[in-house]
């Protein structure tokens, strides 16, 4: 295996949408970071039945339809 090729593997701090928080090992950002999730299990519904709703949090759907305006979404 080549050296020095792979990212730095550190602690980060993972803020769920309910504002928990916890401790995991990642590539992202730098160590000691906080990375705030848009959305999570405790929130899609995927992971809950349907019973949860999407919110637009931090404008996700405004940034999406601006993004993708011209192709009909």
């Amino acid at each position: 295996m080549k050296k020095d090729i792979h990212p730095a593997y550190h602690m980060i701090q993972v803020k769920m949408t309910d504002g928990t928080t916890y401790a995991s090992r990642s590539t992202w950002g730098s160590e000691g970071d906080t990375l705030a999730l848009d959305i999570d299990p405790t929130t899609h519904p995927a992971w809950t039945g349907g019973s949860a709703k999407l919110m637009d949090t931090g404008g996700r759907v405004s940034r999406f339809k601006s993004k993708y305006a011209g192709l009909g979404f």
